[in-house]
């Protein structure tokens, strides 16, 4: 029997609701990062506009808790770009992305400047240098600096954050707060050890949240190297589907399949949404067309109108108030604009807290 094609669409609406975008749920903030495997946290606040805009009646305050509490944490993991993750999970999902640390630093400007230096070395100075109490980076080369003498500091605090299993501590992160960047090793911080995960195990995780997806797929949101064999060992776990151009796309056995014609409602992303960096083809939210003016852009953020990217956000201070402003990418229908504003709405209301002193508008 040949295999089933998805379309696009199909797959968009899909991924969609594995990321609970057709539907605000019911869920705990712990249990939905969880579900996502990390959010994307480069933008310390924006986990909180991912987690308003897939949970019901989400609070700042529960995710602010979970911070500074210690069961949540910020690190460099997929990618080797900074997740918000629950602690349990950093440690579980760290040791399966270490060789995409290591690669990273390796073809990295700070790993030039070190030729001749014990990494591993540098590494147990500085692990013990921020286990002893959290440190910036600033902080942290000079100290290091006193060991390796003409080296330069930025290059040896890079490596130590970059190598080692290192996590970013409050106020950095938590919502209404603000501090530097200082960091701290995992064990220190919530007394948790590495974990030794399967790596079959985490790919199965990102399919049951990102699914149906292609081998290609997977390296892109992990950053992975080897990931046809693994996912040729796992091929008898595994359904298997086509895309509309052929490609081969795997997936869970229990994943939803929600069809092509499913309504979705208007929903507006945080910078970096994982939705939207997950896939090597990104059109099944991102239309290629637009992909210019979205990664030229810097500040601007995605707005989904029937499941797709049609508009870039932002909220810029003008004279003291905030502004909403909503760019759009293409033509949209009077109807779709009148949603667009009525989830603004809701948007500002989060964001501000209420604040009276706010406006929406168009571009």
């Amino acid at each position: 029997m040949p295999e089933r094609v998805l379309s696009r669409r199909a797959l968009n609406r899909a991924l969609l609701e594995r990321q609970m975008l057709l539907r605000r749920r019911k869920r705990s903030v712990t249990e939905t990062i969880e579900h996502l495997v990390g959010m994307q946290a480069q933008v310390p606040l924006a986990p909180y506009v991912g987690l308003w805009s897939r949970l019901h009646r989400f609070r700042p305050e529960e995710l602010a808790g979970m911070i500074e509490d210690r069961t949540a944490v910020r690190g460099s993991l997929m990618r080797a770009t900074l997740h918000l993750t629950t602690a349990r999970d950093y440690v579980a999902l760290r040791p399966v992305m270490q060789g995409v640390l290591e690669r990273s630093f390796g073809g990295s400007v700070f790993r030039k400047q070190l030729d001749g230096v014990d990494l591993d070395e540098l590494r147990a100075r500085g692990r013990a240098l921020v286990g002893d109490e959290p440190r910036t980076r600033a902080e942290l080369g000079p100290l290091l600096g006193e060991h390796y003498p003409g080296r330069d500091e930025d290059s040896l605090a890079y490596a130590v954050t970059y190598l080692d299993p290192i996590v970013q501590v409050p106020p950095r992160g938590v919502w209404g707060k603000t501090g530097p960047p200082r960091w701290t090793t995992v064990q220190a911080w919530t007394g948790r050890a590495l974990d030794q995960p399967s790596i079959e195990t985490v790919v199965l995780r990102y399919l049951a949240a990102f699914g149906p997806a292609s081998t290609a797929d997977v390296r892109a949101w992990s950053g992975l190297a080897g990931m046809k064999e693994v996912m040729d060992g796992l091929r008898p776990r595994l359904r298997t589907f086509r895309d509309e151009r052929g490609r081969e796309l795997f997936d869970v056995p229990d994943g939803p399949l929600p069809g092509a014609d499913t309504p979705a409602p208007v929903r507006f992303l945080p910078e970096f949404d994982n939705t939207t960096l997950s896939h090597a083809d990104r059109s099944r939210v991102l239309p290629g067309e637009h992909h210019p003016r979205v990664f030229a852009s810097r500040d601007w953020r995605l707005v989904l109108v029937d499941g797709f990217a049609r508009a870039l956000w932002r909220t810029p201070r003008e004279r003291g108030r905030i502004v909403l402003e909503i760019e759009p990418l293409e033509r949209i229908a009077q109807a779709d604009r009148a949603a667009v504003m009525e989830e603004g709405a809701r948007l500002i209301a989060f964001v501000t807290d209420g604040s009276s002193d706010t406006d929406i508008r168009f571009r």
